[in-house]
């Protein structure tokens, strides 16, 4: 029951304040966020009350089941990225004055939707839930969001609606084949694996922004509020990675397999390619949009590595690597907020000097950039060099290179480039002479700082120590 609670409190914390009167919206969101850890860390540690099965269609059997203790602790680990973001997400960003029932709706939506699809051990609801959580991401950006906030709501809708579309046809395949929807049976297919494998390919890659279906992503979490970019890059976006670990290589091994070289080339131009245009980005939202699809490529050569040689080491490598980029990238949006928010912009030529008067933000955005870069001692360090290790799994000097160890070698470069971007950045932003718009800036307040203290404690605690978090999988 306290998986089925986990949905639960967002959506009647929506319910209430969309239909309440003279609510507070943000309290009750407060609340709900808050409930919700309490709910997520009393399931994780109490098995017995953490499972809950309703049957919902009988022909074709279809269960809303949820479970967090599946997949060998990679929905707990998932779970705990989704509420702790979400905290911070609605601590975060400035609500528009009479916009407060659609910004918070939204944002405990998004998380419910990224909740649901991740403890859910139904493939319909595993797939219902994210959709779910895609619609009010279409809806804040197209009404609430900045610049050609209505054509990027556009383009997102027939990205993610392909990717959608695409993904749906790959697990009715499977579910027709297996003769159930139910993810706790899911085994090898007997035929069609290169077909669904294919599809499952194209419709989870197309979800997180594998290239070259990527080009949805930058735009959409810069035009997006705080909270809807937070939430989307940190949480939902990993959607697609953790399906294709618990589905497509536990159905179609052989055929992702087969498709290997063609994901290799693939997630090598999200680190590579993408990586130079982050580089030649001149708006930090462009930049850190741009930033976390280069960085979906690190993880999707931790599953090329468990493709290839089938370790265990590979999903802790990909799971922990979510995680850390969960919430570094939150942690980027929220301050790229504040930045926007006492200066009026986020292009890089315009600002300078803001560590004069704003220190607090430039230790904070200094912290998260190194994270970014993979600084030892942070999340994200332990994440990437648990990555490249897992591409020499099983290795040995004496044998040949094989494409998995290539592409370690060549995703390497992405570190220098990563350097290269978010250390000009910080430059630009925090160095230097103040400005005209970074002059009479003003330090950020408690209220500011928590979200992002929230998000980088929890960085320095994992990048610390991180069997924090790969103790899940024990």
């Amino acid at each position: 029951m306290l998986t089925l609670a986990l949905i639960l409190i967002p959506l009647l914390a929506t319910a209430i304040i969309f239909f309440g009167v003279s609510v507070n919206a943000r309290k009750i969101a407060l609340g709900a966020a808050v409930l919700n850890i309490a709910v997520a860390i009393a399931a994780i540690f109490t098995s017995g009350f953490s499972d809950f099965t309703l049957n919902v269609l009988s022909k074709p059997n279809i269960n809303l089941a949820l479970d967090i203790h599946q997949n060998g602790g990679i929905s707990v680990v998932l779970l705990l990225l989704s509420v702790i973001v979400t905290l911070a997400a609605v601590l975060s960003g400035t609500c528009p004055k009479g916009r407060e029932k659609l910004w918070y709706c939204s944002a405990l939506l998004i998380s419910a939707g990224a909740i649901g699809a991740f403890i859910s051990t139904d493939l319909f609801f595993f797939f219902a839930f994210h959709e779910l959580a895609l619609i009010p991401t279409f809806l804040m950006i197209g009404i609430l969001g900045r610049g050609d906030r209505k054509e990027v709501a556009w383009k997102v809708t027939v990205y993610l609606a392909f990717g959608s579309i695409v993904l749906l046809a790959g697990l009715l395949m499977i579910a027709n084949q297996l003769g159930s929807f139910d993810m706790t049976q899911l085994t090898a297919l007997s035929h069609h694996q290169n077909e669904i494998a294919l599809l499952l390919i194209i419709g989870f890659g197309t979800l997180v922004s594998l290239f070259p279906f990527h080009s949805w992503a930058a735009p959409a979490y810069a035009s997006a509020p705080a909270p809807v970019s937070m939430l989307h890059a940190g949480v939902l976006k990993k959607f697609g990675l953790y399906g294709l670990i618990v589905v497509g290589y536990k159905v179609v091994p052989d055929g992702m397999a087969h498709w290997l070289p063609l994901l290799l080339v693939l997630l090598l131009c999200n680190i590579i390619w993408v990586g130079l245009v982050t580089i030649n980005q001149k708006r930090l939202d462009l930049m850190l949009g741009n930033s976390s699809v280069m960085h979906m490529g690190y993880i999707f050569l931790a599953i090329a590595a468990l493709v290839d040689n089938g370790s265990s080491f590979a999903t802790q490598a990909a799971v922990l690597l979510m995680f850390a980029h969960g919430i570094s990238i939150a942690m980027s949006f929220c301050l790229a907020d504040r930045i926007e928010n006492k200066t009026g912009s986020l292009e890089l030529n315009q600002l300078g000097g803001l560590a004069k008067n704003a220190p607090s933000l430039a230790f904070l955005f200094g912290l998260v950039g190194m994270a970014s870069i993979g600084l030892p001692g942070l999340a994200n360090f332990a994440g990437e060099i648990m990555v490249f290790f897992s591409g020499f799994e099983g290795w040995k000097p004496a044998d040949d290179l094989g494409p998995v160890q290539i592409a370690t070698i060549i995703a390497i470069w992405g570190v220098v480039i990563s350097a290269v971007y978010m250390l000009r950045a910080f430059r630009n932003i925090f160095q230097g002479e103040t400005v005209s718009r970074t002059e009479k800036v003003k330090p950020l307040s408690g209220d500011d700082k928590l979200p992002a203290i929230i998000l980088g404690v929890i960085l320095l605690i994992v990048g610390i120590y991180p069997q924090s978090i790969l103790q899940f999988f024990n």
